[in-house]
């Protein structure tokens, strides 16, 4: 008999389970506590439940842990596990300790299909989704690996704070496990997550956001990296099927339900490729300008983590700083991200693991990386300053 994985139930689906086990619903509370909020696993060990349900569960279930791999630290502090996820695929998490917050960026899928160009993980191709289990086993594992190593804090005696669905993969592409694993990461009896600090990334995915915001509404961050379409299409494949135009207004439905009052765009800064003035000025009358398309958001400026097959280079940092006055002086918040782990590859952009591609798009990106390279102005960079 195979056995059901524990981390692929929400508390409503883990209810239901108890009872096909001939359990009260009310079971399943006290089941999902010990698994996400104590970190076990060993049924034996979850004293508070009958013995006649404990060998119910050893039966019929398990809470199975993704393997390690690898785990490297950062001189920062950031720490990447690598997991094994089956069939010659690997997939990488990114803790990322800060101040005032610990963010744990989560994969959801093994490659991706969305072959973005200046992303490590578009080029590596695509394998297939995560499950929910697999998606929820690596907040399980962090938290847990994360505890015995005594940083837990507060009343709660977490240690990861933020989430962010930002790791490899396109989360709304793989939807339906995407959901059960933000509900489990938000409910009280789990991790305790409130909807502000849990961010779903999007390439721009227009259905399934608008599906989101009455679903399961969070933090939205969008892929932006381009001002208008003719160049997303080259840097960000998916917009010649959802175009800027539609993306803005799905994100203006999306701030109806959203937990924040604003939606993050993130901007990749590419030299010479979308980080002239005029591409500066282009966001603000796209964002700030327009009474059809006017949003309330914040953009979030990347400084690019070259790689060698993307042909792309960082913006200069005198150039970001440039490009960021002219978004402010417009009223819209922006920020600079500041690049952590980029001395083990865990930095934006960089995760790539380790994916049996099954659709050919390495070949297809490094050709776009070609064709974004050829039509670069060669031109120095004052003249691109100027422009």
């Amino acid at each position: 008999m195979t056995l059901v994985n524990l981390l692929d139930l929400d508390l409503e689906a883990l209810g239901a389970f108890c009872e096909r086990l001939g359990e009260k619903r009310f079971r399943a509370t006290q089941l999902f506590r010990w698994i996400h909020q104590r970190g076990v696993a060993d049924f034996d060990a979850m004293s508070d439940l009958a013995k006649s349900l404990r060998a119910k569960l050893a039966q019929a279930a398990e809470v199975r842990p993704l393997a390690v791999v690898s785990e490297q630290a950062s001189a920062d502090g950031t720490i990447k596990w690598l997991f094994d996820v089956g069939a010659g695929n690997a997939i990488e998490t990114v803790f990322i300790p800060e101040t005032d917050r610990a963010t744990l960026c989560i994969s959801s899928q093994a490659g991706c299909a969305m072959a973005c160009s200046f992303c490590a993980t578009g080029h590596q191709g695509f394998a297939r989704n995560l499950t929910t289990g697999e998606i929820v086993a690596q907040l399980w594992h962090a938290e847990r690996a994360l505890r015995a190593r005594g940083l837990a804090v507060g009343a709660a005696q977490r240690v990861i704070s933020n989430v962010v669905m930002m790791g490899m993969g396109e989360p709304l592409q793989n939807y339906a496990a995407l959901v059960p694993a933000l509900r489990v990461m938000l409910s009280d009896h789990g991790y305790g997550l409130s909807r502000r600090r849990v961010t779903v990334s999007t390439s721009g995915v227009v259905p399934m956001i608008d599906r989101l915001r009455v679903d399961c509404p969070v933090a939205l961050a969008v892929s932006l990296h381009a001002p208008n379409d003719a160049l997303r299409d080259e840097l960000v494949p998916l917009n010649r099927k959802y175009p800027i135009a539609e993306l803005i207004a799905a994100c203006r439905r999306y701030l109806e339900a959203a937990p924040r009052d604003f939606i993050t765009f993130e901007y990749c800064m590419l030299d010479g490729v979308n980080d002239s003035l005029a591409h500066a000025n282009e966001l603000v009358a796209l964002v700030a300008e327009r009474a059809d398309t006017r949003i309330a958001c914040k953009f979030n400026l990347i400084p690019f983590n070259p790689f060698p097959q993307s042909g792309l280079h960082c913006s200069p940092h005198e150039r970001v700083l440039a490009f960021a006055e002219v978004l402010r002086a417009a009223g819209i918040v922006t920020t600079v991200r500041r690049t952590r782990g980029d001395d083990i590859a865990a930095a934006c952009g960089q995760l790539a693991g380790e994916v049996q591609d099954r659709t050919h798009l390495r070949e297809r990106a490094a050709r776009r990386a070609i064709g974004i390279q050829l039509q670069r102005p060669a031109q120095p960079a004052h003249a691109k300053e100027s422009a």
